[in-house]
């Protein structure tokens, strides 16, 4: 039977001692959405990503992807299930080349067999297996204007490409789900601009799911199909984005009163 939606959570929580970060979180999303995660700080958007990807194990509740229930299992089977994530703060490998970045992620895809002792002893498996993911990353990487810097050290980029990496090289572990915590922070309004066009180019090119953090609502009111918005841990509104954004209850949550 095909799952109704991509992702669904029910009554999805987390304590910590008699702090309930997380409460009865309940997300429906869609095939091929872009989904946006909003609220003020501290109400419980990065531990929700923190749960979906293995992070944290729920207190309460579970999760299902594509129909599988993935509640439970370690963060490197989560990700081999189908969902990939991009941090608040972007972690890269600083002293590592941007085309090795990429390929990093690709090393365990079926695509590309390879036994340790085939690389170990550099049999030719090893080598063909390395061109091969090679030119899988500078696929990726040409999507991203980011081939020319192909050969460059991660930590010698700007800002905003450091960004596009990262995002880079968890759509090379090959996902369903594409989860992004405030892709947008600290971009100039041309950096914003050009990262709409690209996520909605990653739906459209990759036929991708994504569930995205963002405090700038203007983006989130450009981007996302719908959004939920949590306070404190909480639901406190969810439904079509710009309806949504317009809510008092959401208003208040923002800006207080």
């Amino acid at each position: 039977m095909m799952a109704q939606y991509l992702l669904e959570t029910k009554d999805l929580g987390i304590s910590f001692g008699g702090l309930k970060a997380a409460q009865n979180v309940n997300l429906k999303i869609e095939k091929n959405q872009i989904y946006g995660l909003i609220g003020p700080n501290g109400a419980g958007k990065t531990t929700i990503f923190n749960l979906l990807t293995g992070v944290y194990r729920p207190t309460t509740g579970t999760f299902y992807l594509d129909g599988e229930e993935l509640c439970g299992l370690p963060q490197d089977k989560i990700n081999h299930r189908g969902i990939a994530r991009t941090f608040q703060n972007i972690r890269l490998f600083n002293n590592m080349t941007v085309v090795r970045n990429v390929m990093v992620a690709l090393h365990n895809q079926p695509a590309y067999p390879c036994t340790v002792w085939e690389s170990l002893f550099r049999l030719p498996r090893h080598f063909k297996a390395e061109e091969e993911m090679r030119e899988r990353a500078k696929e990726l990487l040409r999507i991203f204007d980011l081939e020319e810097e192909r050969n460059n050290l991660a930590c010698n980029l700007p800002y905003g490409k450091q960004r596009k990496l990262e995002i880079a090289r968890a759509l090379a572990t090959g996902p369903k789900l594409l989860l992004l915590d405030e892709p947008a922070a600290g971009m100039n309004p041309h950096e914003t601009e050009d990262l709409e066009k690209t996520i909605r180019f990653i739906r459209e090119h990759f036929d991708m799911t994504i569930l995205l953090i963002e405090h700038d609502m203007k983006f989130v009111s450009g981007l996302c199909d719908k959004v939920t918005v949590l306070n404190f841990g909480t639901v406190l509104a969810e439904g079509d984005t710009r309806e949504t954004l317009k809510n008092p209850e959401v208003i208040r949550a923002y800006i207080g009163g």
